[in-house]
């Protein structure tokens, strides 16, 4: 090689360094220290904020419940190093043109208000940011306005673990009130979703498993008239895409419907699915007790089997319509006290207690 070629090199090489200090430092203090620019602090951040896979996995529950989703499934596979996780639920949707700009740092729906729950603020930003930034792939395989999101996350489990025994299911206890509880079994992925389908009983419904077993459920809805197929095939797209499944006649097309979803899912497996020999999974609120051992520690107070635990369900429709009246009438508040209302009302169940929040500041 020549000594120009080598010249050439040389100041190619040391001119990508400092292009590179460029894009990541906004000043040199000299001495080693230095001003990182935001974008880069935000990326340092993001890769901190996801620990493990389970992580990840709240993440992406946080996010469909805030999308008003009433159904949840979470798929879940492994091959080698890779772990896949498809989250699909019937929320509000992400608009096709930002379909990629919802995984940039700060971008987020929540501008008048954010969720303060048992993990944390939830309304940053920061939550998918932070994922495309630990994740081998983050996308959105489908979503449509009002009829829900199907989201696609594989990680390499060397750069980020997840707990080693990830099929023991965690264990229940009451309290002295005939409160459940979660004791006892590692924190991986199943006690991730059963400590959110807990939390979040009143609000949503989750499914975990297995590809397949995720695509049985959606396949054994029944919440749509299939009576005329080719007329629901020719409407397909407004549908909720947890519905679509079930429009099927065959695995070809099931296999089909699946990989729109982001399921990798065999003709083989999609026939399985359509025979039944896939059985739809149950909930996973109920198969906490279901799988709870008979052992089980339970209070002096019995459980009244006659109760529904699972509580109200309100529908989304009604739910929207109820908010809409409560805004009009806290109106009347706002112009006696000169207060603005900042966002919509937030209306929450829990254990049989509907109750309202409105935010607001002053405005004199």
């Amino acid at each position: 090689m020549s000594s120009d070629a080598s010249s050439h090199d040389l100041l190619s090489f040391v001119g990508s360094v400092a292009g590179e200090f460029r894009l990541r430092v906004e000043e040199d203090l000299g001495k080693g220290y230095v001003v990182l620019r935001v974008s880069e602090a935000e990326r340092r951040q993001a890769q901190h904020d996801i620990q493990r896979v389970e992580d990840v996995v709240i993440e992406l529950l946080r996010n469909a419940r805030d999308a008003n989703a009433e159904h949840i499934y979470v798929a879940i596979s492994k091959e080698a190093d890779i772990r896949t996780i498809v989250v699909i639920d019937d929320g509000s949707g992400v608009p096709e043109e930002l379909r990629e700009r919802i995984f940039d740092a700060r971008v987020t729906s929540k501008l008048d208000n954010f969720h303060l729950d048992r993990w944390g603020v939830h309304g940053r930003g920061m939550a998918l940011f932070s994922i495309r930034q630990n994740a081998q792939a983050a996308y959105v395989a489908q979503s449509q306005d009002a009829l829900g999101t199907s989201l696609v996350v594989s990680i390499n489990t060397q750069s980020v673990p997840e707990r080693a025994d990830q099929s023991k299911w965690p264990q229940l206890s009451f309290d002295d009130e005939g409160e459940i509880q979660l004791v006892k079994g590692p924190h991986n992925i199943v006690r991730t979703c059963a400590e959110f389908a807990l939390e979040e009983k009143d609000r949503c419904e989750l499914y975990l498993g297995s590809p397949a077993e995720i695509l049985a459920c959606m396949v054994a809805r029944n919440d749509i008239d299939t009576g005329d197929i080719t007329q629901l095939f020719a409407r397909e797209e407004s549908l909720a895409l947890i519905d679509r499944p079930a429009l099927a006649t065959n695995a070809a097309e099931l296999a089909d419907i699946a990989d729109k979803l982001g399921l990798e899912i065999s003709q083989r497996n999609a026939q399985r699915v359509l025979s039944g020999e896939i059985e739809p999974l149950t909930d996973v609120y109920s198969l906490l007790f279901k799988k709870a051992p008979s052992s089980i520690f339970r209070p002096k107070k019995q459980l009244d089997i006659t109760r529904d635990y699972r509580g109200l369900r309100i529908a989304k429709s009604d739910l929207e319509e109820f908010k809409e009246k409560l805004a009009q009438d806290f109106e009347m508040i706002c112009e006696r006290y000169y207060l603005e209302a900042i966002g919509e009302p937030q209306v929450h169940l829990r254990n049989n207690r509907l109750s309202v929040s409105f935010d607001f500041e002053k405005t004199d």
